[in-house]
């Protein structure tokens, strides 16, 4: 579901003056709030970069292990083993 929201945001100093510099007609951002949203997507994109590493490192571990350490499993038992750790979280 997405939300909307509202931020009220004080900054001060040398911040202030930063992105004062960022934003206007010699900056790179036509207002403060078009700044903060790209600032935000920018971090998403680091986040969601992070998780995707993650998720490799594991399939990379997953995918080198001998076929002798896989056990077969039906679809039921790799759903509940899924709720549980989902559950766990």
């Amino acid at each position: 579901m997405s939300k909307n929201m509202t931020l009220n945001v004080r900054i001060t100093g040398a911040l202030g003056d930063f992105v004062a510099e960022s934003v206007g007609e010699y900056g790179t951002y036509e207002n403060v709030s078009e700044y903060v949203r790209d600032l935000i997507r920018k971090d998403k994109e680091q986040v969601d970069a992070a998780r995707m590493e993650a998720l490799r490192a594991e399939l990379a571990v997953a995918f080198a292990a001998p076929d002798s350490t896989y056990e077969p499993l039906t679809a039921e038992e790799v759903i509940t083993r899924s709720r549980r750790t989902r559950q766990a979280r």
